[in-house]
């Protein structure tokens, strides 16, 4: 049986009800501008909800534009820059389908047939009102005897055209309703990708995010395999609002929660995830990702992933992004106002200060100039912050791992207990591997300079916080900050406990190294972008466990990803399949690691269900996607 589609204008086909754009246009120097605007809006929501009979919307809308030929010529390359993102994606959808394809409106073919004509639909199929001009170009009206401008009229123009075959509506209006109302439609997809009428969607038979998710359940689908809107992403722990808006306009579903989740919880949700944002304090074990059946992808929006099982990911085809630099400049500008802090004993005078006490004294408070700096872990974060230590004047050294090159006058300690023995201040970045767990103990601090202040701002597993407490305690240190606790509260509400509540001279805060707007801002756009990136073109650049790999994005193409494990002959057993199928490769990456190899094959042919059957059988596959 043929398949019709039949399509709305407005708020479909483009993301805006053009009227409405029209009055921006022609009322630009109208001094009640902002009011008429408004009652246009509410003219036009009542005509789509029902609210109103539509000739009756129309002309009112009509009277209050006061509209002429000249404000058309400046709709259309708006209306043209606003199409809907799904339907620009789907162009090729158009294109191959257009002796199928009617665009029915109740606005206007001035407008209207400029569009659409550029993706292919034929101008013969698209029916919509026409307007009426007087002597002078204005808009006076409109054709009264157009079906569209009438009660019910997209009704009654369907019928006349008699089409025989299964036909779908897809549109956000009570009118295109009344198409399957009157029984001229199969089906009714109330699209939502612009705009959600409650009214509307109770009467739809499938509510369509996009209009991907159309051709999924049509079996049409061209631009992408899966429809976004079908992509479930959950976002923890207050991650930046940036990073749910950019997925959301990706087209994602996007569901947030405030704190932290633990073990059990976080097994009960992510059954139906397929990306999940965290940051420190939530915890992805193997028990979590056993439960994870359909996770693509994982953001760390923060810089350390100890707190994720990346190996485990790894073994189930689950990438890992993370953001490595973003918020480097505020944890730094957080080291140095506590080094400041530390050597003024400024949090004993604020204390004293609290309780009514006036201690006005220089005594035992000094300049950090000249005063030596050891920073232990010469990362991102420990080289930003040397550069800006020594602009204040500081002496700075550092000791490493891993051997790494010195920015400007800094020096390097060729061993920890060097570094600890001539630092007036100590700080620690470096990383939560399971390694460093107690990494500074008390030997340590024994080594450390007496009187020297001692930061924590890396993670909170690789201090011995009883050591540290008693190297408070008994004076040897001049007080400590620290940022990071080996346990941390879930949410806002728990209490914070730690051994370290009360001590002298110490700054407590709550895990906000990189808590700026800036930073948050910055992890909120990096990571999303890094996530979609993959998910939309296989690419795996800033990945932390996946083989790196940057690809173009081809057009004409089908590019499909095998993950697998790292054995040999896969790659020869993809081409077999290939060949057989008489496929032409126009691309090929293969990247492997340790565990996983990573195959991204582009071909140029249309490709059958059973080609894809067997690449998902060859043996050692972990996980394989067709991207578009």
């Amino acid at each position: 049986m043929e398949k019709y589609f039949v399509i709305d204008f407005d708020s479909t086909f483009t993301n805006v009800e053009a009227l409405d754009l029209l009055g921006e246009i022609s009322l630009s120097n109208a001094s009640d501008r902002d009011d008429r605007l408004h009652r246009i809006k509410e003219i036009t929501d009542q005509g789509m909800d029902g609210g109103m009979s539509f000739r009756e919307s129309l002309e009112q809308r009509l009277h209050l534009l006061e509209a002429k030929k000249e404000h058309l010529d400046q709709l259309v390359p708006k209306l043209k820059e606003r199409v809907s993102k799904s339907f620009h994606r789907n162009e090729e959808f158009f294109r191959n389908h257009a002796d199928h394809i009617y665009i029915l409106s109740n606005g206007f073919k001035e407008f209207i047939v400029p569009i659409v004509t550029e993706y292919g639909v034929k101008p013969d199929h698209v029916y919509a009102n026409t307007f009426e001009f007087d002597h002078s170009n204005n808009i006076v009206g409109f054709d009264q005897d157009n079906l569209l401008s009438r009660n019910n009229g997209k009704a009654k123009q369907i019928e006349r055209l008699e089409l025989k075959g299964e036909v779908s509506v897809i549109g956000d209006g009570y009118t295109d309703y009344e198409i399957k109302e009157a029984g001229l439609a199969s089906k009714f997809y109330a699209f939502t990708e612009n705009v959600a009428r409650d009214k509307v969607l109770k009467k739809a038979d499938h509510v369509a995010p996009s209009l991907d998710e159309v051709l999924y359940v049509n079996k049409m689908n061209t631009a992408i395999s899966y429809p976004k809107n079908r992509i479930k992403v959950l976002l923890l722990e207050n991650i930046h609002p940036l990073a749910e808006k950019i997925l959301k306009e990706e087209g994602y579903q996007v569901e947030t929660h405030g704190g932290g989740m633990d073990e059990q919880e976080l097994m009960d949700r992510i059954k139906k995830v397929s990306i999940l944002g965290i940051r420190s304090k939530t915890q992805l074990t193997d028990k979590v990702l056993a439960k994870a059946q359909r996770l693509l992808a994982v953001g760390a929006f923060c810089i350390g992933t100890n707190q994720i099982d990346l190996e485990c990911c790894l073994k189930k085809g689950v990438a890992v992004f993370n953001a490595p630099f973003s918020n480097t400049r505020s944890v730094v500008e957080l080291a140095i106002a506590e080094i400041i802090m530390l050597l003024r004993k400024i949090p004993e005078r604020s204390k004293e200060m609290h309780l009514g006490q006036w201690n006005k004294s220089a005594q035992n408070s000094y300049e950090i100039r000249g005063k030596k700096l050891g920073i232990i872990g010469y990362g991102n974060i420990g080289s930003q912050l040397s550069v800006l230590a020594e602009n204040l004047g500081m002496e700075v050294y550092y000791f490493d791992l891993v051997e790494k090159l010195a920015m400007g006058n800094v020096r390097q300690c060729q061993s920890m207990d060097k570094l600890l023995e001539i630092a007036d201040v100590v700080t620690l970045h470096v990383d939560g591997r399971e390694s460093n767990r107690n990494f500074f103990g008390e030997e340590h601090f024994k080594k450390m300079k007496p009187g020297a202040a001692f930061i924590n701002l890396s993670r909170g597993s690789v201090v011995n916080i009883h050591a540290l407490k008693e190297a408070i305690e008994s004076g040897h240190l001049v007080g400590a900050a620290v940022d990071v606790y080996p346990q941390e509260p879930k949410n806002n509400q728990e209490e914070f406990v730690s051994e370290l509540r009360g001590m002298p001279n110490t700054i407590l805060t709550p895990h906000i190294g990189g808590s700026t707007q800036e930073a948050q801002q910055n992890i909120g756009n990096f990571v999303p972008n890094q996530i979609i990136q993959y998910v939309n073109t296989g690419s795996t650049s800033n990945s932390v466990n996946f083989p790196q790999v940057l690809l173009p994005t081809l057009k004409n193409a089908h590019r499909l990803m095998h993950i697998h494990h790292n054995v040999p002959g896969i790659l020869a057993k993809m081409n077999q399949v290939f060949a057989k199928h008489q496929i032409n490769i126009m691309g090929q990456y293969l990247k492997t690691n340790e565990t996983i190899g990573y195959v991204i094959t582009d071909i140029d042919k249309e490709y059958d269900a059973e080609m894809i059957e067997e690449l998902k059988q060859i043996e050692d596959t972990i996980r394989f996607r067709v991207l578009y």
